[in-house]
């Protein structure tokens, strides 16, 4: 099979002559092997591994993204970030750690963005609320 990683600035993998690969999607872990059928899956922050022509294990940290394979003979995964390694403790504890964290700040910089931007619509509302007066009270 053909095995081509990817971010949006480089070819991170490719590789032809893979007999297997597993990931991870939302669903848990899954294998692929020749002649699959065809699949588009969203994989998880994980670290794909796969047997390369020479028999040996290879390793890629990715960071989400997509993965497809197409006429059971190529795999392509679309991710944000990607880092090969040769040791999967390595990927595991130290790249997937990062990437977690990464992604935690992305969540909690959205999270802050999204309270601020209420807090500013309350405070639009606020000012553009009518005030009816009534014998020189105001009620809102």
């Amino acid at each position: 099979m053909k095995l081509r990683i990817t971010t949006p600035l480089d070819i991170v993998v490719d590789e032809d002559g893979v007999t297997a690969l597993r990931a991870e999607d939302a669903s848990g872990s899954f294998g692929i092997l020749a002649h699959h059928a065809d699949l588009l899956t969203s994989l998880a922050t994980t670290v794909v591994r796969w047997t390369g022509p020479d028999q040996r294990r290879h390793f890629c940290a990715v960071r989400g993204g997509m993965l497809t394979m197409t006429g059971g003979d190529t795999i392509a995964i679309a991710t944000r970030e990607a880092i090969t390694g040769d040791d999967l403790a390595t990927m595991d504890q130290t790249v997937l750690a990062r990437f977690r964290a990464d992604a935690e700040a992305e969540r909690d910089e959205k999270l802050q963005g999204k309270l601020m931007q209420l807090n500013a619509i309350r405070q639009i509302i606020t000012h553009l609320r009518p005030a009816s007066s009534i014998g020189g009270a105001e009620f809102s």
